[in-house]
């Protein structure tokens, strides 16, 4: 570091420390005591079973028509904070009773009358006006009215029962209601609320993605302080209500304290440091003249960005990984090699180390940082860190011990060892798919900004991935084409877009190598897909032998052809063609393609020929209403060269 910006570094801290005050409100608690009353502001709730009960009963042994509270004694002003905690709601009555909220509110008493669908947040009063003062992320077990979302759904409310955001959670795997402890975790950054949820105990990669709310300006409705907690309510319903466990981290940001020594100390460092400053300016601007940095201001670009992990030192990550050890080598990732590391803690990593001979290795390497920084699903690998050191650039992941899916899929056995080889069978092959298509839905259709993949082929690699604003672009452009061959929709050759419907096509490509355990192929022109799997495929579906394309070690595996639903195999390899359709256009929205997995509709119709591509693409005969699509136009974008992967 050098001295130029220590000197900056010290000034900004001086400056800061002068006018706010900095402090973590933080607590734990793992469960509930008696003497944990002491901490807490109880408001017709109690604590009962090492938990929080919310609604208790009343004098007259009634649960009915009862509004309760329970937050932490001490309130905070907002910045961004994240929580996990564990509910149990256990319906009493058929219907259950309305559910409970974690509430950020003003004022911390119980609003009179708060029973029943107003679920202790607001009464008839102070309902959609300013004097509520409360922000609510509502754990719904009940619809209460027609603007009410179905039972079993979490929103978003601020001074209102009125959801700004709602989502069921009809297709998930959380239930609230099913009397079962139900994990939660909320995070505030950013403007942004995003609330996951598991039906087992707190993990990143068994928590679901449950919400995730547009922009909210909490500062703009919370000026004061706020306490933090939860709110519960029954009506003619009725049900128990838990709080089994509470953990808080957020961020206090008290009032201003202007020092008055502050005053005498920052003009003399800045008379200073600005002399010292023109002088080190120019030197170091002739010495770059001389000779530049490939990777200049690679890391002040990454620390400017919100959604940067952490930073690791390089010394770090060469004692993990035994200085880069051939023996620790797990794999070629899609710019560089990839390594198994073991830090400190005992914790183990995956650690990839961008080529130095890569082309892109730098726009490569923020786009990963950048991208996949901001996402949070199950079915998606974490990047949990970076260090650019040394010309190095470096990106840790977490330590995925089951490998790839390629290794399953493609171990090499003779025909006499096929039925005694452990291979992946039907039920454990279609789960994979369902979960990529999650992860792809999700990337197209859960982010703020939407993401195009561009290499399916490697859905834990986002070197190749690009952000686009929903609505305002509907592709993205390259003079390089970039992805696994194989994989690349044949526009792709012509265009140099990367759209949504490009992600699609290379998701039906692996649909149909999961199900046919066969590779893609190697396809480097638009002209040459009679090699394809999709050629083949197509092939027999119109011959009316789609099922023989299975790979024949299901079978093996499951010893009686019967096992296998097979109407199920069909539907799935029909979908796979469908998203490998020629024309861009008729290739399904993975909101479709993820309903047809489910079995809630059928799949696409599918022509028993393979069409003939041609460009530009011939708009759909009916358009697909209702979805987001991204339909691409038939302006070419010159190309300069393939690149394959």
């Amino acid at each position: 570091m050098s001295f130029l910006s220590l000197l900056f570094k010290y000034q900004l801290l001086f400056t800061f420390i002068a006018f706010i005050k900095v402090s973590c409100l933080y607590f734990n608690f793992p469960t509930f005591e008696q003497n944990d009353e002491t901490k807490l502001l109880l408001y017709s709730s109690y604590i009962q079973l090492q938990s929080i009960r919310l609604t208790p009963e009343n004098s007259k042994a009634s649960m009915s028509n009862l509004s309760g509270r329970a937050l932490y004694k001490d309130p905070f002003k907002i910045a961004s904070f994240n929580t996990t905690f564990v509910i149990n709601i256990t319906p009493v009555t058929s219907h259950g009773g309305d559910g409970i909220a974690f509430i950020l509110a003003s004022d911390p008493t119980l609003p009179a009358n708060s029973y029943g669908s107003w679920l202790g947040i607001v009464n008839a009063d102070t309902n959609g006006t300013s004097q509520a003062a409360i922000l609510a992320v509502e754990f719904d077990t009940r619809q209460s009215s027609t603007e009410d979302g179905p039972d079993n759904h979490v929103g978003v409310n601020i001074n209102s029962i009125s959801s700004l955001i709602q989502v069921s959670l009809i297709n998930t795997k959380v239930n609230l209601s099913s009397g079962k402890d139900v994990t939660i975790r909320i995070e505030y950054s950013n403007d942004v609320i995003s609330v996951f949820g598991s039906m087992t105990e707190y993990s990143n990669v068994s928590m679901e993605t449950l919400l995730v709310s547009p922009p909210l300006n909490l500062s703009t409705y919370f000026r004061q302080e706020v306490y933090v907690g939860f709110s519960a309510s029954t009506g003619n319903y009725t049900e128990l209500n838990y709080v089994r466990a509470w953990e808080f981290n957020g961020l206090d940001i008290g009032n201003k304290k202007i020092l008055w020594w502050i005053w005498i100390i920052i003009p003399s460092v800045i008379i200073i440091g600005g002399l010292v400053f023109f002088f080190l300016y120019f030197q170091r601007k002739k010495n770059m003249e001389l000779q530049e940095d490939t990777y200049q201001g690679i890391e002040d670009q990454i620390q400017h960005s919100s959604m940067a992990p952490k930073k690791y030192q390089l010394k770090e990550l060469m004692k993990a990984t035994g200085g880069f050890s051939p023996q620790n080598k797990l794999g070629e990732g899609g710019f560089g090699m990839v390594y198994k590391g073991i830090l400190g803690n005992n914790k183990e990593i995956a650690v990839k180390r961008v080529s130095k001979n890569s082309r892109q290795g730098k726009q490569e390497f923020m786009a990963e940082v950048t991208t996949i920084g901001s996402l949070h699903h199950k079915n998606l690998v974490k990047l949990v860190g970076w260090c650019y050191e040394s010309k190095e650039l470096l990106l840790v992941y977490e330590f995925m011990p089951n490998g790839s899916l390629e290794k399953y899929l493609f171990n090499q056995s003779s025909e006499l060892e096929l039925q005694y080889s452990k291979v992946l069978d039907w039920k454990t092959r279609n789960n994979v798919i369902r979960d990529v298509a999650q992860a792809l839905d999700y990337l197209h259709n859960g982010c703020e900004k939407r993401v195009l993949h561009r290499d399916i082929a490697k859905l834990g690699d986002f070197g190749l991935a690009r952000t686009i604003q929903k609505r305002n672009e509907t592709h993205h452009s390259t003079k390089e084409i970039a992805g696994t061959p194989g994989y690349m929709a044949p526009e792709i050759f012509l265009t140099g877009r990367a759209t949504v419907e490009t992600d699609v096509y290379a998701f039906g490509v692996l649909i149909l190598e999961v199900v046919c355990g066969k590779r893609p192929g190697n396809v480097y022109s638009q002209d040459d897909y009679n090699t394809s799997i999709v050629y083949w495929v197509w092939e027999l579906y119109g011959k009316g032998e789609i099922v023989s394309v299975v790979d024949k070690r299901i079978s093996y595996e499951e010893n009686e052809v019967e096992r296998v639903n097979w109407e199920e195999v069909e539907t799935v390899l029909v979908l796979g063609l469908a998203c490998c359709h020629p024309n861009p256009n008729e290739r399904p929205s993975m909101k479709t393609v993820l309903m047809v997995i489910n079995g809630e509709v059928s799949p696409p119709n599918v022509p028993m020929e393979r069409p003939v591509f041609v460009w530009p693409a011939a708009m759909p005969s009916c358009l697909k209403l209702g979805e987001d699509s991204s339909l691409i136009s038939g302006t070419l974008t010159p190309i300069t060269q393939l690149s394959g992967r």
